[in-house]
């Protein structure tokens, strides 16, 4: 819909610029009851002359939809990632050393029943401790760190078996994993550390900042340190 609005709006434009000023005053103020009188087919007869003299390449980009939007300060803001069937699909088939396999068991226990979205999002929140001092800074570190009252993580001190037993989902996983690994851009997070299950309200989320819900997952970051003037 956003697409026909744009170029509705640019085709408006062109008519407006490509018509004279007293033929403008005219429709402004028109009051025919039985639709299209003569003075509007006469414009639209000058709106079909002025796209028929338009440079194909112009007109092309007159109709494509904008790939990019504006926020209020006019700033760029790049269109946001998709991950769906078709993006997972084009990723190659994944392995890797250690790090790998501890990233890509902790996404098939905590999310693989998750959107691929979802999956990515618990990725980021691996990959964004990995990068915070106040964690551990490898994979592996994260997702086997406890916490005093059991494991950050809780499939790793579950008691159960930590076997992949779904090929289909594991092999999934490390292609979300793999990509994550090699740079895949944290986007979908904004930074968060922390995320729980919708069915789930521990007491630490009161402490820190809701950054989004992604499935059954809602992700939190750490809030900004208030500086108090001495």
């Amino acid at each position: 819909m956003s697409g026909l609005l744009h170029v509705a709006g640019r085709l408006a434009l062109l008519l407006l610029l490509a018509v004279p000023a007293s033929a403008q005053t005219v429709l402004s103020s028109a009051n025919d009851p039985s639709g299209v009188g003569p003075t509007l087919a006469a414009l639209f007869g000058q709106e079909h002359v002025a796209l028929a003299t338009l440079p194909a390449a112009h007109l092309e980009e007159l109709t494509q939809e904008p790939q990019q939007a504006f926020s209020l300060f006019g700033r760029r803001e790049a269109a946001a990632p998709v991950y769906d069937a078709a993006w997972l699909a084009a990723q190659p088939e994944a392995k890797g050393d250690a790090q790998f396999e501890c990233l890509r068991q902790a996404l098939y226990f905590e999310a693989r029943g998750e959107p691929i979205a979802g999956q990515i999002a618990v990725g980021e929140v691996i990959l964004n401790r990995v990068s915070d001092p106040a964690f551990p800074n490898t994979i592996c570190g994260v997702v086997k760190q406890s916490n005093g009252r059991g494991c950050q993580f809780s499939y790793y001190c579950d008691g159960r078996s930590d076997k992949l037993g779904d090929t289909e989902a594991a092999a999934r996983v490390g292609k979300i994993a793999r990509a994550l690994i090699n740079g895949l851009p944290r986007q979908l997070t904004e930074g968060a550390t922390f995320f729980h299950a919708f069915w789930v309200r521990p007491a630490w989320r009161l402490d820190f900042e809701r950054t989004t819900q992604i499935g059954v997952h809602t992700f939190y970051r750490k809030p900004p340190r208030t500086v108090v003037a001495g």
